[in-house]
């Protein structure tokens, strides 16, 4: 709960900022006032760590760049036609924006961009009250036209001026309602929500490159269940992501299985719990959590009914593999965290064979080579796969999984197993049987890995032995 002398003491102690405090100095000199803007007056009120100084100005660019020039070590211009200015003043990145009142024609997401005479006309064009709030200084005067600190108090997120307009003009800003409602723990106002819903076919005008990077933003807040819920429940996520609607699988009389989106949701948690236990401070592996909110897309696609009430999934771990990486090379993800993903999804049953029956070595070598550099980020999206209310059917799943991380460090520190390569490098398989490169030394090479896997380290001289034992059999 926002308690508002705790926050306008922090708005003061955002006000006395160095950087701050430097630029309102260098600003009311010149006779132009300045205003901290959007999101760290938001943070300071609530008490949460601000970042990135953003700042508004009744200045022109010009203006802008000829006063921050000698309180700087770095200037650029690249938003100047949008009004921004950015510096680096005293090792810290700002940018400061001359007052705005753009006008969108609801084609595209680009403004007609036009410099306003008011700071109450420039809040009033962001997207939600919360963050349409300045900071003036030297002053320190709080400015809030659109009510954003009793939206604040209340937890709410709601756009300044009618929804259906604010959206119209920006159809990003839906996405961005459900980031926000993850990072701050806000709900999303009833009339806001229900106009995301109307309007959510226009996001067709918002590039998949926008779209990919506030999903990641999502992501990477701590807790984007509530976001993915947000986005669920308005249908937006079905303009871009709408395998995730689909897990909501119809349950009849006769034929039961969990709910499938409810648990995804549940292990997304959950891998985020084990991220943060096994991993403390690390940033947010987005990968990692894009695979566990997807790791069963492919099961409303090979769901079928069995006689006596089962339902089964075969395979939905490889289809959903290919599910996945399709949506994510569509919303242009870079390659390595659409493999990453992929891959995950694909060996997420792995595991489960081994809780049944003990593994062998080779398997348990298997499982390391196939899972790669990803082996950490496997341990912990299978163990957060378990959501079974069944305590002891949990325990023992726990127990398994413990027992293959503990072989596995065994293995690795006996064998250097992250290695994984034959004893025998293509060379010396050439000279051993007297070949040219070609075919035959990649069967060679996969026969030697083969070799390695099954039974570990042999030495090179046994490892010789069999290659030549191999050859002959199979001239």
């Amino acid at each position: 709960m926002l308690n508002m002398a705790e926050g306008l003491d922090r708005l003061g102690a955002l006000a006395a900022h160095p950087v701050v405090r430097t630029l309102a100095t260098a600003f009311a000199d010149a006779g132009f006032d300045l205003a901290v803007v959007g999101g760290p007056v938001r943070d300071a009120l609530l008490g949460r760590p601000t970042h990135d100084l953003d700042f508004t100005t009744n200045a022109q660019p010009d203006d802008i760049l000829r006063i921050v020039s000698p309180i700087s070590t770095a200037q650029w211009d690249i938003g100047r036609a949008f009004g921004t200015i950015g510096a680096r003043v005293q090792k810290e990145q700002v940018e400061i924006t001359t007052y705005r009142a753009d006008s969108y024609d609801g084609v595209t997401r680009k403004p007609t961009v036009e410099f306003g005479d008011t700071i109450d006309a420039d809040l009033v064009r962001r997207d939600f009250t919360v963050n349409a709030m300045a900071l003036q200084v030297p002053a320190v005067k709080l400015v809030d036209p659109t009510g954003g600190v009793e939206d604040l108090v209340a937890g709410v997120l709601r756009t300044p001026t009618d929804p259906d307009v604010s959206f119209g003009d920006d159809p990003l800003r839906m996405l961005r309602a459900a980031r926000f409602s993850a990072q701050l723990g806000f709900r999303i106002d009833d009339a806001t929500a229900d106009a995301i819903t109307r309007l959510k076919a226009t996001l067709e005008i918002v590039s998949p490159e926008r779209i990919q990077s506030e999903l990641v933003r999502l992501m990477q807040t701590d807790d984007p269940v509530r976001g993915i819920r947000a986005l669920v429940d308005t249908e937006l996520i079905d303009e871009f992501l709408p395998e995730v609607s689909a897990l909501k699988l119809e349950v009849d009389e006769h034929h039961h299985h969990k709910d499938v989106y409810e648990h995804s949701l549940t292990v997304l948690r959950q891998a985020i719990e084990l991220e943060h236990s096994r991993h403390p401070g690390a940033e947010p592996d987005v990968a990692l959590r894009i695979a566990a909110l997807l790791h069963d897309i492919g099961k409303p696609r090979t769901r079928r009914l069995e006689d006596g009430g089962a339902v089964t999934f075969h395979h939905h771990d490889i289809v959903g593999a290919r599910m996945a990486r399709k949506r994510l090379q569509a919303l242009r993800f870079d390659t390595a965290t659409t493999d990453a993903v992929a891959t995950l999804i694909e060996l997420h049953l792995r595991f489960f064979g081994y809780a049944e029956g003990a593994w062998t070595d080779a398997a348990v070598r298997r499982y390391v080579r196939d899972a790669g550099d990803l082996l950490e980020r496997l341990h912990i999206l299978t163990r957060a796969d378990v959501t079974t209310r069944n305590k002891r059917k949990a325990g023992r799943l726990s127990s398994a999984y413990d027992d293959i991380e503990s072989r596995i460090a065994a293995l690795a520190e006996q064998e250097q197993l992250d290695a994984m390569r034959p004893e025998l490098d293509g060379n010396r398989i050439q000279e051993v049987l007297g070949i040219r490169p070609g075919r035959e030394v990649g069967e060679a090479y996969k026969f030697l890995l083969d070799l390695r896997l099954d039974e570990g380290v042999l030495g090179p001289e046994v490892a010789e032995e069999r290659l030549r034992e191999w050859w002959a059999a199979r001239a």
